[in-house]
This record gives structure tokens, sequence and C-alpha cells, in this order.
């Protein structure tokens, strides 16, 4: 039996398949030390929902024939990866991180689900997640019957919302690669968060039929991973048209970052206040370390701001309409008592009665955001902020405590998460340093369909930095 080094699991998709191909491992080798990793350190950090060992060792042998032909499917081939429990797996129990709903099942897998599958990639197991993806919002990261989503880089800190699982997989190496989904923040946050990069495409880019709804409008499905180049390897397989899908925009992804234009060909709008006054002061080092870099490999900058909408507000409305209308019987049945956040099943009561005209006040206005967008883009081709303003907060007290420090007179970029969610935007999450030793990340966020451009930035600057190689201190 060949020996799994430790370096393995914080490998990248292509190192992996490189060494796979050599037959340095064999796929089942390699399958089962992941496996027996993320079900003895998940429950370290409450990120696994269900391990699915026994079916992904029977896939990793079929892999191991099809190398054994030499019969290759593209670099996911034989890859382990986790996805998060609001994904359809055939046959086996998807909670949607609720304790009312611990016992369904479905009978198909995702459409995501299938793909990777038809690619040869190995799912070991369902990750875990804020109960409802955190519809009706919660108020503490123990949101979840798995228990609040603890941090790779300090326990005692949240690894995000509501992807936590995902993010704390993938930043301790229990998975190569996970999936989650964003409805305002969901991947950028624990990407962001955990040190890992993440990729939320554009809107209507990833089918979500099989995945469980809180907005028909916002979301979306993406992927956390250990590098911006293994985001795009993840997205060519995931993205394309789906009929079972009403919003699929019926487009294909290749991921080609060789035909990027060269960064001088490129603008990168930026907002100085985001950089030097409203993250917390030990971010600033490594938030303005980020941008210089940037600025050495030769893309263009140039000094922009949002637009002046209510950006939280208009996000808030929306999903309340929507995910009031989604979860009505649940709600009106009383089974929402049942979970672990008052705050949540308060909020989700509350849906119901989310008046018809604010709903439509809000989605009017969603379109003056896409347009403000639009015009944004004419003077620059992606925008460039902090992730997060802030540290992973502690996972055990409130998430919705007051805002330290005064608060800047210029915008800047802030409210770019619900902004861009709000206009369907592609958005890169890059690890670029560290604050009181927890990780800090900037964005990306394009034009619809500008994937391609925003790995290959990606990949540019992680090819001068070593952020996303960094592992957390706790390694077993």
């Amino acid at each position: 039996m060949a020996d799994i080094s430790h370096d393995i699991f914080f490998s990248t998709i292509s190192e992996i398949n490189a060494k796979l191909r050599a037959k340095e491992f064999s796929c089942a080798e390699l399958t089962r030390a992941f496996c027996d990793r993320l079900e003895k350190l998940g429950p370290h950090y409450n990120a696994l929902a269900l391990s699915l060992k026994k079916e992904a060792m029977r896939q990793a042998h079929d892999v191991d024939g099809d190398l054994h032909r030499d019969r290759t499917r593209g670099p996911l081939q034989g890859i382990p990866y986790g996805a998060k429990d609001l994904l359809a797996v055939k046959g086996k129990p998807t909670t949607w991180g609720a304790r009312p709903f611990a016992k369904q099942v479905f009978d198909e897998d995702a459409h995501v689900i299938e793909r990777l599958n038809n690619t040869g990639a190995i799912l070991c197991g369902k990750l875990a997640m804020i109960e409802l993806a955190g519809g009706g919002d919660y108020r503490f990261a123990s949101a979840s019957m798995t228990g609040p989503g603890l941090n790779p880089w300090d326990r005692t800190r949240w690894s995000g919302g509501s992807s936590s699982g995902s993010g704390a997989a993938v930043a301790a190496g229990l998975v190569t690669f996970a999936l989650g989904s964003e409805t305002s923040g969901s991947i950028i946050t624990p990407a962001a968060y955990c040190g890992v990069t993440g990729l939320r495409p554009t809107y209507g880019f990833v089918s979500r039929h099989g995945a469980m709804p809180l907005s028909w409008t916002l979301d979306k499905i993406g992927a956390l991973c250990r590098s911006a180049e293994d985001c795009g390897l993840v997205l060519h397989v995931i993205a394309g048209g789906d009929d079972e899908d009403p919003s699929s925009a019926g487009r294909g992804f290749n991921y080609g970052p060789q035909y990027a234009r060269k960064p001088s060909d490129v603008t990168i709008g930026y907002a100085p206040v985001d950089f030097e006054e409203r993250p917390a002061s030990n971010m600033r080092p490594g938030l303005q370390g980020a941008l210089r870099v940037m600025k050495e490999l030769g893309f263009q900058t140039k000094e922009v701001q949002l637009p002046d909408f209510p950006y939280g507000s208009l996000v808030g409305t929306i999903i309340a309409g929507e995910a009031g209308s989604i979860f009505e019987d649940f709600i009106r049945s009383g089974q929402v008592d049942q979970l672990a956040d008052a705050s949540q099943i308060a909020g989700l009561k509350t849906a119901l009665e989310t008046p018809a005209t604010d709903y439509i006040r809000a989605m009017r206005v969603r379109s003056l955001v896409q347009q403000g967008f639009r015009d944004l883009f004419l003077d620059c081709d992606m925008l460039l902020s902090p992730a997060r303003f802030d540290t992973a907060p502690n996972a055990s007290e409130p998430l919705d405590g007051p805002i330290a420090g005064p608060r800047p007179a210029s915008r800047g970029l802030s409210g770019l998460i619900p902004a861009g969610n709000l206009a369907g935007l592609p958005a890169l999450s890059l690890p670029c340093g560290f604050a009181g030793g927890l990780p800090i990340a900037i964005s990306l966020v394009g034009r619809p369909f500008s994937e391609n451009e925003l790995c290959a930035i990606g990949v540019a600057f992680q090819r001068q930095t070593d952020w996303h190689r960094r592992r957390p201190p706790i390694e077993a």
C-alpha cells in the first residue's frame, strides 16, 4: 500500500491528478486516506454532515480501472471532494442543516453532483451548513443541527456561513475542494474566514436542480478550493445549461486562463478607503500589500465607488419574499419551531408577511443596481475590495453585534457582497494574509461570465504570493 503523505491533503487538483496518473498511489488509497481524515477531523470542526466512504471507495475502484486502461476524463478524475448538505445525493439524507429535515431523502442526484460523478470526481461526504442556508436570518453560528462551524485556524472562531462545513473542510485538508452555495455571501465569507479560495459564479451559470432553494433569483452554486486554478477547473465541470433549472443561462464554461488579456490591458477599480480606513487596523497592512501586488503585476487601477443604494435591505426583502413562499408549508405547519435559532424562527414567520409591494419595489430598484454596475464597468474591468472587513468572529457570540469604530464618510465598495449578488455578478475570494493569526482576503468582482479573467488574475496573484499555501496550525 502506498504511503499518502500529509502534503497530499493540502495539494491542488493538478498536483494530485499528476500523481494519480503517475501511479504514485491508487485512487482507492487516496480516497481511503481522505475519507478517514474527513471522518476523524470533520466532527472536530463540526464540518461533517454525512460520510459517504462506502460509496466513495466503490467509485474510487472504478476510477482505478479507468486509469489502468489509460481512460482519462480530465483533471478532476479521482479527486476527493465534499458537497454542502443542501445538494441532493441519491438515496442519502439531505438535511439542509436542519433537524426537521434530518430524514429527508431524494431519489436523484443534484445536477452538479451528477456532472462531477461523470468526470470521475470522488464525493467523500456531505458537509455541514447553517440551517436552511440562513433563511430568515440567524443570530448565532450554532444555527445548525451539527453545531457552530469551527475555524481550523482557531476553533474558538466561526468558519463562516452558510457554507460553514465547506470552508472548514477545505482549510483543514479534509477534501481537495468543496461545493458551496451563495445567496448573499455564503461562499465569499467562509472562503475569507478560512483562508481558502472561493468562486461565486455568475447567476445562472451553474444548475441549481437538486439544490435546496432559498431565493430563486439570488441562489448560486460554486466552489471553495485550494487555488484560483482549482476554482476554474471545478467550474469547467459544473457549469452548463440545464433544462431542469428555469434560471439556467444555457452556457458552458471552458477554463482557459492562458487566453486572458495581459495585465496592462486590464483596469481594476478600487476604493482607497476600503484599504486604509474601513478595515480593522491590524488587517490594513495585509490588504494594502495585496493591492500593491496587483499594481506590481501590471494591472491598471482606478478609484471608484458603488452607487448609493440600500443593498442589504434590498437583498433582505427579496430573500424574505421568496423564502416565505418556498417554506410556506414548513412555516405554517409549525415545524419551523424545531429550528435551532430563535431569531431565524421569528424571521421565517415574519417572511410570510412580506408585502407584495415591498418585494416588487425591491425588484424594481434591483434593476437600477444592475444598471449601476453596467455604468461602473464602462470605466474598469474588475472591482477589487477586501472580501470581508473583519476577521472570523467568536463562534459563541451573537453575529449581529455593533460595528466597531467610526464609519468612513466615503462608501467605497462596502456592500459589494449584497450588491454583487443583486446584479448576479461573479466573484473570487483570494487569501492575502493574516491579522491576529486569522486569515484575511481580497475579492475580485467582474462582469457576468467573466470567470476566466477572474481566475487568470487570481492565478497571477497566487504566483506572486503563497497565502493560499498556508496551513492551519492544527494538523492531524
